[in-house]
Formats: structure tokens, sequence, C-alpha cells
């Protein structure tokens, strides 16, 4: 136990350095290591995969990380690429996805190494904006390399679209947190000495996704509940989004993340037309906005501080209400929690306003969940404090009773 302890402490000492992964919008100095994970001619298949059978968390490929590697300068890691299958959300149909999964590379304590499962922030949509195609996870290494020394397996979801063919839909929490509940079975059939028991931790997008996996475990997987989710700044329910570009209110932030939106929603269903949804410099520029790769993504700051409000917004009530009810179709909560989860979330979001997230969690108080939240009203959608939360995360796998902060129950 006391070991424990001071592997969580190594985790906590780099919480500066890990919140730069929480952002909806990622940098183009971050944006720019997209796709050069490695020659897939230098990967080598993992030797202890399981490929055999064919349902959700199966695997298609495992195969080995030689680019991550080499930036680890002899890192304790094993790391793997995996191409599993997957479920998508909205109409249940089978999907193959990509991911990434880590353990430590020695012996495994007794019951094998216990399970975090990383939802990482908003990369993009395309494909090659995959956390597993780039040796830098696009941001998410040190999140895992320092989870790893702390006596954890790791798996990252790229979600479906990201890092493998396939639409990706933004902020579609409930096809992300089944890619997550997945990626732990992926995690379990590539690496021997990974323990059954899982927690979920993620920020923004990878909020919603963890969140969501939570919800969904208790019917989707019910044979590996996870322990516990911490979702910071979650991406629960956005269809305020709506609400505010009618209104011509949305911030800096939100402008290009609507457009994004937007994108997506409109590959996944033809009748939606983008040109309902923008005007001015934003459909001059829409390929800039919607990019995670290429020359495109370093003209992106130019073009978002050249965005006006009525730039990104419903030209009709038709449209308006045509993406809110795709909005509300995604939001969280969907179901009971099958986990106590924890939530942290800013007072000055620039991104997601606090009240959409106070929302969300009594509703999902209202169905029966053990949900207990810090709200830290001076902090933003990037800085939160959260290293607390690593010590909440560690009670829940060590078995302690949690305090339950919903006001009331059905």
């Amino acid at each position: 136990m006391k070991r424990r302890k001071l592997l969580w402490a190594a985790v906590i000492a780099v919480v500066v350095v890990l919140t730069a992964g929480l952002l909806l919008a990622v940098s183009p100095s971050v944006r720019q290591f997209v796709g050069m994970q490695s020659d897939p001619q230098d990967s080598q298949p993992i030797a202890t995969a399981d490929l055999s059978g064919t349902g959700p968390g199966t695997l298609v490929s495992a195969v080995t990380m030689p680019a991550f590697n080499r930036r680890l300068t002899g890192a304790p890691i094993r790391a793997a690429r995996v191409v599993y299958r997957s479920t998508e959300g909205d109409t249940g149909a089978p999907t193959v996805v990509s991911g990434s999964v880590f353990t430590p590379s020695g012996p495994p304590p007794p019951g094998g190494w216990p399970v975090i499962a990383y939802g990482h922030g908003t990369l993009g949509i395309d494909e090659p904006c995959g956390p597993s195609l780039s040796p830098t996870l696009l941001g998410a290494v040190d999140w895992v390399t320092n989870l790893v020394a702390a006596g954890y397996a790791v798996a990252v979801a790229d979600y479906q679209g990201l890092g493998n063919p396939g639409v990706h839909p933004y902020l579609d929490a409930r096809t992300a947190g089944l890619n997550v509940i997945d990626s732990v079975r992926a995690l379990r059939r590539t690496f021997d000495g990974v323990s059954e028991r899982w927690a979920a931790l993620g920020g923004s997008q990878g909020g919603g996704a963890v969140w969501a996996a939570g919800e969904q475990a208790g019917t989707y997987a019910p044979e590996m509940l996870p322990v516990g989710v911490v979702a910071l700044a979650p991406a629960a329910d956005v269809a305020g989004l709506v609400d505010l570009a009618v209104q011509q209110k949305l911030t800096r932030e939100q402008m290009p993340t609507l457009a994004v939106i937007v994108e997506s929603l409109a590959r996944l269903h033809p009748d939606i037309n983008r040109d309902d949804y923008r005007r001015g410099i934003a459909a001059e520029k829409w390929d800039v906005l919607v990019a995670c790769s290429g020359d495109k993504v370093h003209e992106r700051e130019a073009v978002i501080n050249r965005l006006q409000p009525e730039d990104i917004a419903p030209h009709s009530p038709e449209a308006a209400d045509r993406l809110r009810g795709y909005l509300n179709a995604w939001a969280l909560p969907q179901r009971r929690l099958s986990a106590p989860m924890s939530v942290v979330y800013g007072g000055k979001d620039e991104y997601i306003a606090p009240a959409w997230t106070e929302d969300a969690m009594r509703r999902a108080c209202d169905l029966g969940g053990v949900v207990t939240s810090d709200f830290q009203a001076d902090k933003g959608h990037g800085d939160l404090d959260f290293a607390s939360q690593v010590d909440w995360l560690g009670e829940r796998f060590a078995g302690a009773p949690v305090t339950d902060g919903c006001v009331a129950k059905p």
C-alpha cells in the first residue's frame, strides 16, 4: 500500500503537464505529430495477443509501437497498437476501431495489473487524428507513462473513425464509451498479467466517453463493471450550444467546436446541409476549421480569430431544431451508472457551461447513480486541479466506501 501511494504521488507530480490533454481544441504544436507513428513495416505482431473470437473487444490485430518506444528511451513499458471490434452507439452495428494499450514490463502483482481506461480530449474528426498513430499519442504520452509508472495497465481508445477507417461521431459519448469498454477487453487480449478490475479517467470529449462507459457497462459488459469513473470537464450534454449560436453568443472557443460538430453530423447524415450553419469566413475556410492534420492545421488559429458570431449559427429555426435534436439524442445521461462517478468542472469553462454539467449530473442522480462532484469556480476547461481525483480512484481500487453526492434518489 505504501508503494502504491508513492507511485500515485509520481502521477500527481505531473498534474500541470497533464492538464493540456483536457482541451477540446488541440493546438497545432500537438497536431503536427499526427500520422507519424512509424512505417508499418517497423511494427511486429505481439506474441501474446489472442486474435480469436468475433465479438466486441476481440482483436483484429495487435502490433508493437517502435516509434513510441524509442521516445521513452528505455522506459519499462509494453506497448501495442490494437485494432479491435466494437459497437456503434446509435445503431448497435458492429464496428472496427483502433487504440493503444500499455502495461508495465515487470512481473505483475497478484491478480494482475489493474487497468485505467483513459479517454482523450478532442483531437479532430478525421482518420489521421487517432492517438495510436502518433509517437506522442497526440499529447497523452505523459498520462500513459505516469499511470504505467504508478502500477497500472492503460487502454486508450482512439474512438470510432479516428486511427481507423470510418466516420467519427464527434461528441457521441455513447459510441465513444463503448469503444472505451472494448479497449479494456482488447488490452486483456493483448498482454498477459492484466487484472479484471478497471476504472476510467478522461477529460473533455474523453470525460463524456468515460461517463458513458460507466453507464453502458451495466448492460454492455456486465461481467466487467468498472470500480469507478473520473470525468474531468466532461462533454456530457452540449445541446445548449445551439441556443447560444442562435443568440450569437458562442465564445471564441465554442464557435470552432460547433463547426466540427456540424461537419461530423453532416458526414453521418446526408440530409444535413452544412450551408445551413455557416457563412462568411466559416464557409470560406470550413476545411481549415475541421482539419486535424496537414498544412491547414497551422491556419486554424488565424481563421478562428476572424470568426464572427453570425458566421457559425443555424440559418433557420428548422436548422436549429435539427441540430438540437441530434445533440439531445447524444446527451448524457442515458441510463443508470454502473459505478461511482466523480465529476470535476470549472466555473470559467470556455467550452461547457457549468449549468449544463450540473443538469446532467442531476439527471444521473435521478436515475439512481452514485455521483460526487468538485466544482472549481475559478477554473476553466483545461486548468482544473484534479490531484484529489487520483486519490479517489485509488480508493475505488482499494474498495473503500464512496461518498454519494446526490441529494435525492428516486
